[in-house]
């Protein structure tokens, strides 16, 4: 039996072209397009290396390895891989048929050091105010959807506001590909796996979701929704399973909705459009869009409350925090602040009874606008954000 440790650095030493890319803790992730083009991603912006694997057998090679490490096969009858290095780096690769000009590899980096709110804070990711309220949000058991496009930083804000889950809560993370570090202590990790090539041991998102509701959960975090699985944890959501936290892809807060709604629809359940549009507009209380910007800073752009679904206006959507922006410093980095909107979250009077508060600029804003009256609208400028 070969030791882990060996295999692992066996395994390794077939990816030697990148292995100063995966031992940088600033490369975020590694593109590999083929063995005479590699792309790393640092600080959000992308820049072509030198670096090159000696042949496409090479990276084959090193393909069928890392296959053969998680128990997968990579060929031409199995183009596409998903996978985990030994540091739990994700990989994503295509070979050929399906990649013709392949294999094309994707590899996102895992990261031992969980960043913290205090960090994204510190990073200007979002503010303390908005760090403030969403700690009371999060304690108050809202149902929070982290919504963004691919390498926005959802992950990292899901991460983030696991460390505002009390301690003494059960929770239960259900996941395709392990990536979700809850700082928190009781936490169990559900993990789905595919079949083999006759579909046997293969385990849903679906399947885990439904053994997760027996295993008395006190918040089920679901590390990504892609499928039918999005109706399973709507009717749990509203079914007194509060506080769940998921991420989804989605441009703005709105889009967030009809994913979810789209999502729900592939599910083998059948149910009147109208009924789930209801379930959704009570089921999820909070979106948090993130956006990886222009400049390649990845930011909050909104804290937004879903109010319920009325089939005449449709979702009801009220911004509590949104990005404004104000043009570009002198090295080409976007200038913006993140701001609260005057609207206070429903829960307000629930959060004041377990005698938490809002920060003061929250509540100075709601007065403002309540000088303003209800119809004033506030100027935001650009609202929102550009994804690079």
């Amino acid at each position: 039996m070969i030791p882990k440790e060996v295999y692992e650095e066996t395994l390794l030493s077939f990816l030697a072209p990148v292995r100063p890319f995966l031992d940088d803790p600033k490369v975020s992730e590694i593109m590999i397009n083929g063995p005479n083009q590699i792309f790393i991603e640092k600080a959000g912006k992308l820049t072509l290396t030198d670096a090159r694997f000696p042949s496409h057998e090479a990276l084959n090679a090193a393909l069928r390895n890392i296959a053969q490490y998680v128990g997968k096969m990579i060929n031409e009858d199995n183009p596409i891989l998903e996978a985990r290095l030994p540091d739990g780096s994700r990989i994503e690769a295509v070979v050929p048929p399906a990649a013709p000009d392949g294999p094309d590899v994707s590899i996102r980096r895992f990261f031992k050091e969980t960043l913290t709110v205090q960090r994204l804070v510190d990073f200007g990711s979002l503010t303390s105010e908005a760090a403030q309220l969403l700690e009371c949000l999060v304690v108050m058991k809202q149902n929070i959807v982290v919504a963004g496009g691919t390498g926005s930083g959802k992950t990292s804000m899901l991460n983030a506001l696991s460390s505002f889950i009390p301690d003494g809560e059960r929770i239960v993370i259900i996941e395709d590909s392990r990536e979700v570090q809850l700082q928190r202590q009781h936490v169990v990790q559900l993990e789905a796996r595919p079949g083999d090539a006759k579909g046997k041991g293969k385990v849903t998102i679906r399947d885990l979701f439904r053994a997760t509701l027996r295993m008395r959960p006190d918040r089920i975090v679901v590390g990504e929704i892609r499928g039918g699985e999005a109706l399973d944890l709507v009717q749990a959501m509203t079914s007194g399973h509060g506080g769940c936290i998921t991420t989804v892809h989605a441009t703005y807060p709105h889009d967030t909705l009809t994913r979810l709604e789209t999502m729900s629809l592939m599910s083998d359940v059948e149910l009147p459009l109208s009924a789930l549009r209801v379930q959704l507009g009570s089921a999820i209380n909070l979106v948090v869009q993130t956006s990886r910007l222009q400049d390649g800073s990845r930011k909050v752009t909104h804290v937004s409350e879903v109010r319920g679904y009325h089939a005449d206006k449709g979702f009801e959507i009220v911004d509590l925090f949104v990005r404004r922006f104000h043009g570009r410093d002198e090295e080409g980095n976007l200038i913006s602040t993140f701001e609260p909107t005057g609207e206070l979250p429903l829960c307000t009077d629930m959060v004041h009874s377990y005698g938490m508060a809002f920060p003061e600029a929250v509540y100075e804003a709601a007065r403002v606008r309540a000088e303003q009256g209800p119809d004033a609208q506030p100027d935001y400028g650009q609202v929102g954000g550009h994804h690079g």
